[in-house]
């Protein structure tokens, strides 16, 4: 049998009609059903294309010239947007990025859950899909001699220069863009990873929705920060919003931004902000969600499919500082949390105090483990929520949940495809997806969240 070559070469140029798009934006063109993925494209464009690594099942291609535009093409308001890799998506209408996220969980659905009658609701958009980001994790450099903050360029840790960046609110860019020229005035070095030297690696920015209240958190390579005292006084005069400025020591050779050892150098150790009329401290490494405008849509439809009358014993399998935990016991007799983190758990407890919420209760360890324990212990919840990390939940999670025997499950995703190999799992174990909503929580980028309905099957 003659073996099957490619139809297209390494550095040829074609033009090519995009037909759809990967989860990751990237229009998708096929030639004898031969798939070319290319950044940029989509689908209905007609476009000249450089062919720049071929494989034997598909190619990739740079986009040369739009030949013929969708009329869902737009022009990125950020002049980075084609070098900066934190976002992929702003040059789609935001309707098409929203088709996108909704098709995504319907094709894993289809692909990997093998469940294609699931029904997959719209996706929940925003009115204003722009300066939603309440954090900013900054990077600090040096180039030709002066410093820079701003994103890393897509797959490389090349510090990209940014004055603004549109997903942010303007009270991160323009702390961001003072701290910039006050590290370069008081001549403290930016960190150089290539060498392990220097002093500022990050800066860490968060802003309270409804508070305005911000947090200001200084990344270093050293224990000691130079020149600290008029760090402190120029970082306070950029504005009266400032609560909170942290140092943050982290000695290590590492991606990860912050280390362990943290100090406050003025106002608090923690900012509050509000989801719908809760109220939550957020220290400087506490997760908390990066779009609060979103994050109330997420939790209603958590809420709405719980379907919670007062009497029901609901567990929050992955509950971090208690926010949906919180959310769901005002509707509920009683909430059980559980948390492998035990700073988040601390906060969690306090949470629930400053909310005069003593219906929730909060344990330290790991989900898959506490559970069967619970059982053990007679503990019978009607509904189990959980909310795990991208890559979904472990079999032994899945497993515990079955045997817990809920009548209900609410799935909280952020990876579509950890999501529908769960739903399998579950689907196999008894229990059947009855819908998904997806929310888009990260507009401009390719992410999607979903909330799915979960039921024991009679």
């Amino acid at each position: 049998m003659a073996k099957q070559t490619a139809p297209v070469e390494k550095n040829e140029f074609i033009d090519v009609t995009f037909s759809d798009l990967t989860h990751e934006g990237d229009g998708v063109a096929k030639l004898d059903g031969y798939p070319i993925f290319v950044p940029y494209g989509l689908p209905g464009e007609k476009a000249n294309v450089k062919i720049i690594k071929v494989k034997k099942n598909f190619a990739f291609g740079k986009l040369i010239d739009v030949l013929e535009a969708s009329e869902e093409r737009v022009e990125p308001p950020c002049e980075v947007f084609y070098q900066c890799g934190g976002c992929q998506i702003q040059h789609m209408s935001y309707q098409l990025q929203l088709n996108m996220k909704q098709k995504q969980v319907q094709d894993v659905m289809r692909k990997i859950a093998h469940l294609p009658d699931v029904p997959v609701h719209p996706t929940i958009g925003m009115d204003n899909p722009w300066n939603y980001r309440n954090k900013a994790q900054i990077p600090v450099g040096k180039q030709n001699g002066k410093v820079v903050t701003g994103f890393y360029q897509k797959r490389s840790h090349q510090i990209i220069d940014l004055e603004q960046c549109p997903v942010q609110t303007d009270i991160n860019d323009l702390i961001i863009r003072e701290m910039k020229g006050i590290i370069e005035e008081l001549g403290i070095e930016p960190y150089d990873e290539h060498h392990h030297k220097g002093e500022i690696r990050h800066i860490v920015v968060r802003s309270g929705h409804h508070t305005d209240d911000v947090q200001v958190v200084v990344v270093s390579r050293t224990k000691g920060l130079t020149k600290e005292k008029q760090l402190v006084e120029k970082i306070r005069a950029i504005s009266p919003q400032i609560k909170s400025i942290i140092h943050n020591h982290n000695p290590k050779q590492t991606n990860v931004i912050q280390g362990r050892d943290s100090r406050t150098l003025f106002g608090d150790a923690e900012i509050t902000d509000y989801v719908e009329d809760l109220s939550f401290s957020i220290s400087s490494q506490s997760f908390y969600q990066v779009n609060p405008e979103q994050t109330e849509k997420l939790y209603q439809q958590a809420l709405k499919f719980a379907e919670l009358s007062g009497k029901e014993t609901v567990i929050d399998a992955y509950c971090g500082i208690g926010s949906i935990s919180l959310f769901l016991a005002k509707h509920a007799k009683k909430v059980y949390g559980v948390e492998v983190v035990p700073q988040a758990v601390d906060n969690a407890k306090d949470n629930a105090k400053r909310n005069h919420i003593d219906n929730a209760e909060f344990y330290v360890g790991e989900a898959e483990k506490v559970m069967p324990w619970w059982k053990s212990q007679g503990l019978n919840p009607d509904v189990i929520v959980v909310d795990p990390p991208r890559k979904g939940c472990d079999e032994d999670l899945l497993q515990a949940m079955i045997d817990m025997n809920p009548e209900r499950i609410v799935y909280v995703s952020c990876n579509p495809s950890t999501l529908a190999r769960d739903l399998k799992y579950l689907d196999e174990g008894g229990y059947e997806a009855k819908q998904i909503q997806p929310v888009d929580m990260f507009p401009q980028s390719n992410h999607v969240e979903s909330v799915t309905e979960v039921v024991r099957k009679h």
